[in-house]
């Protein structure tokens, strides 16, 4: 399976990825990684790890639907058959989700539907709970309403901080989110617990 993994910012969990894919725990083969923000520092990563990237930006374009369908050609091009989010900060519209339906995945940092939305973590700190986590899911045309594959969940103690805490679900993201790949896109049983 051909994968392409989009991305705007530093790319820990592209990179985790791809320490996964070394170590061969994810055996396809990642193709492409798009960053809609040309200074991303997981464009240096793709550098890295010998991945071709492309970037361009919303701000490119008179509309979404025309970046859009632009990143759609790109990754059909690509002959691209799954897309990973890996803190790619745009929310995906009908020309992304119609070409590849249950075929994106997104990661997002806490146990959804609790706390969606760009500041999981933050939320979840902010609230009091005693237990956030990661939960990985499918896109869909909601933020971050897509059917759930997998949930890890972390444990907020006393004296953690947010910055502790950030810390802490990045880890599990960095682990959860290259088994899940592998699993699914060696066509396991996609409800299958993690």
């Amino acid at each position: 399976m051909r994968i392409a993994v989009l991305a705007s910012g530093t790319g820990s969990n592209f990179e985790a990825i791809m320490i996964a894919k070394r170590e061969g725990v994810v055996t396809d083969d990642i193709c492409l990684l798009f960053s809609d923000q040309k200074q991303a520092l997981v464009l240096e990563k793709a550098k890295k790890y010998g991945v071709p990237s492309v970037s361009f930006s919303l701000h490119d374009f008179s509309s979404k639907e025309l970046y859009e369908k632009k990143l759609r050609d790109l990754l059909v091009s690509k002959k691209i058959d799954f897309v990973v989010l890996a803190g790619y900060m745009k929310i995906l519209g009908s020309v992304m989700l119609e070409t590849y339906a249950n075929r994106i995945i997104n990661i997002h940092p806490s146990l959804l539907p609790s706390f969606p939305g760009r500041h999981g973590i933050k939320d979840a700190f902010t609230y009091g709970v005693k237990v956030t986590g990661v939960t990985i899911h499918y896109v869909d045309d909601g933020v971050d309403t897509g059917p759930i594959i997998a949930q890890k969940a972390v444990e907020i103690k006393t004296y953690d901080t947010l910055e502790t805490l950030e810390t802490k679900i990045h880890s599990a993201e960095h682990v959860l989110y290259p088994q899940v790949i592998a699993k699914l896109t060696k066509n396991e049983n996609k409800k299958e617990n993690f």
